[in-house]
Formats: C-alpha cells, structure tokens, sequence
C-alpha cells in the first residue's frame, strides 16, 4: 500500500515541477493572453515556493499538496494552449 509521502517521493515531484516552470518560461507564449499567461506562472511559482518552505518545515503533507497545485496551474495553462509544450512527460499534453 502506498499511504505515505515519503522524501524520495516528495523530491520526485518537486523536480517534475521544477522541469516543467523551467520548461514553460522559455516556451512559445500566446501573447494575446499574456496576463492569463502570466497570472499561471505566477501561481506555479508561488505554489512550488510553498511546497519548498514546507518541505524544510519537515511538513510533507503540505509540501505535496503545495506542489501539486504548482503543477496543475502549469498543465491548466498546457491544455489551454497558453504556452507551447509538448513534453507529455511534464505536462498533460498529446505529443506533437
């Protein structure tokens, strides 16, 4: 039974997330949706800093929970065609 979030699994999503923020600001933008864009980053990043904090707090719960949410803005923002990606490995995309 998987019914703990343990470090190494923390981490693993902690680097998906990270990959993909990296991913997404260097990707192809809609620039007529640009503050919708940017609203969703800035989401994510503020979502992946939280999961950081509390992470060092020694609270896994929260941590995961905060980069869970990270990583949703940022697939939002994928499906919605906000930003160009094509990494189904990093985000809810079909490969191009």
């Amino acid at each position: 039974m998987n019914n703990a979030i343990t470090e190494e699994k923390l981490n693993k999503y902690l680097d998906l997330t990270k990959k993909a923020l990296a991913l997404v600001k260097k990707a192809e933008k809609d620039d007529k949706r640009m503050k919708e864009v940017e609203d969703l980053i800035d989401l994510s990043e503020r979502y992946y800093s939280d999961a950081l904090h509390f992470k060092e707090k020694g609270d896994y719960v929260l941590a995961f929970s905060a980069v869970n949410y990270a990583h949703a803005f940022l697939d939002a923002g994928a499906r919605l065609k906000l930003f160009k990606v094509s990494d189904s490995s990093l985000f809810m995309v079909d490969e191009e």
